[in-house]
């Protein structure tokens, strides 16, 4: 063989190891350290989920994952920075059903929540727990519903602001126990808490897992929670379905990309995931913020998005929400 005909094979061989920016191509994922974008305050719930998530998928990778939380617009800031992102697995978005609902509260929507990321995995949900000033004289959800009656709407429901998960899903439970309240939306979750807390307002549909610290140290008393049906991780505590039936308000968590994430990187993080959220450190600490380990993959993770998006358009829609 003519020297330069070897030369032109070795040539050839060479381009095949190289990407078109001249580096060596793409090592398997991961080979460096996984952001993690949050779009919620440190040591909100959600901060909480997601850093017990990223300290078990760091172990099963061998990776660091660093939290990167971007608090603010209900999520879009978030979800904007984590939708534009490079798509090479290395950016990964903590979605909650904030997602569904910001995109309602825009003039001009940036996304489509359905079509805008990748669906890796669904870790879970973690329900709302209806909590109240432990001075009211109720203990039921019947019972508060019956006080509700009697004042004539004169008893305050705190949220974390309008639109927020917390006035949709108190909203719900006045449309479906027809009763009335004073809607006082408070500058986010720990404020809205903190206003039963004082007695300022009467009752609130707020995350379990801060509900429940506060419950246990008298400072709330908790009456029911919004899945549908009762929780080991939660004791006896009742399922407000038990009283209204049919009412179903939980938050979920799940795991998605930018668009455009290869698909074997998509997978290799899916079971990098349930890995994770077989470890018994990351299932111990998912119990201890009341959140159960439900695992769907792409297509099951979709749908429940969309519910979440119809049922929150509705609730938008019917109280008459404006976009910003």
């Amino acid at each position: 063989m003519p020297h330069s005909h070897r030369i032109t094979l070795a040539a050839i061989a060479l381009i095949g190891l190289l990407d078109a920016s001249g580096t060596r191509a793409q090592a398997a994922w991961p080979d460096r350290p996984i952001r993690l974008l949050v779009p919620n305050a440190p040591g909100s719930a959600t901060d909480t989920i997601g850093r017990i998530v990223a300290a078990g998928l760091s172990e099963v990778v061998g990776q660091s994952v660093l939290i990167d939380n971007r608090a603010g617009a209900s999520g879009l800031i978030a979800m904007e920075i984590g939708r534009k992102a490079i798509p090479d697995g290395y950016t990964i978005i903590f979605a909650t059903p904030a997602l569904t609902i910001a995109p309602l509260l825009q003039e001009k929507p940036p996304f489509d929540p359905l079509t805008a990321f990748e669906f890796v995995l669904l870790l879970g949900r973690t329900p709302n727990a209806l909590a109240v000033h432990p001075q009211l004289p109720v203990k039921t959800v019947a019972e508060l519903i019956d006080l509700a009656r009697a004042k004539k709407g004169q008893l305050n429901m705190a949220s974390a602001g309008a639109g927020s998960q917390s006035h949709l899903a108190g909203f719900l439970l006045l449309t479906q126990g027809k009763f009335d309240a004073l809607h006082v939306p408070y500058k986010g979750a720990t404020a809205a808490a903190a206003a039963v807390v004082s007695g300022e307002s009467h009752w609130i549909l707020t995350p379990a897992p801060a509900a429940l610290g506060l419950a246990r140290a008298g400072r709330l008393r908790l009456l029911a929670h919004s899945l549908p049906r009762r929780s080991a991780l939660l004791g006896d505590v009742p399922a407000i379905a038990e009283t209204v039936p049919g009412f179903d308000y939980s938050s979920w968590n799940g795991i998605m990309t930018p668009p455009g994430v290869p698909r074997t990187t998509l997978d290799a993080l899916s079971a990098a995931l349930r890995k994770a959220l077989a470890r018994n450190e990351v299932r111990e600490g998912m119990a201890q913020q009341a959140t159960e380990i439900e695992l769907l993959t792409g297509e099951a993770f979709r749908q429940v998005v969309a519910r979440t998006v119809k049922q929150n358009a509705t609730l938008v829609k019917v109280l008459g929400l404006k976009p910003e």
